[in-house]
């Protein structure tokens, strides 16, 4: 049996053509560094964000699915995260609660779920 040691990234979509939105919002909004995609990778569109140990890709689809499916990144102070989305404009979600987790979700810009939580 394989050990599972950790998530290597999460996939969220964007569509055609979205690159600059999704640069300025999770780049300069959610404050993320882009990481350079893998040259065999670049011509499908999309990028590639650090976060903390991991990546998020954004990949380029078409369709707008807004399901429950999200990644979820804990965060060292979820109520100044949430402050500081608000503070851009962009609309927070209460979870229902989990015991010992605090947390609140939101959608980026095209349409993805994100939860972010802090552990009491």
């Amino acid at each position: 049996m394989t050990d599972w040691r950790r998530i290597d990234h999460v996939l969220l979509t964007i569509p055609p053509g979205a690159e600059s939105e999704a640069r300025e919002f999770y780049g300069t909004v959610l404050g993320l560094s882009e990481i350079p995609k893998p040259e065999s990778l670049r011509e499908h569109g999309g990028l590639w964000f650090r976060v903390g140990d991991d990546e998020l890709h954004l990949g380029v689809e078409a369709g707008d699915d807004h399901s429950k499916r999200h990644p979820a990144f804990e965060v060292s102070d979820v109520e100044r995260m949430r402050a500081h989305l608000t503070d851009h404009g962009v609309e927070t979600f209460d979870e229902p609660p989990i015991p010992g987790r605090e947390r609140f979700s939101f959608r980026d810009p095209f349409g993805n779920r994100i939860e972010l939580l802090t552990y009491r």
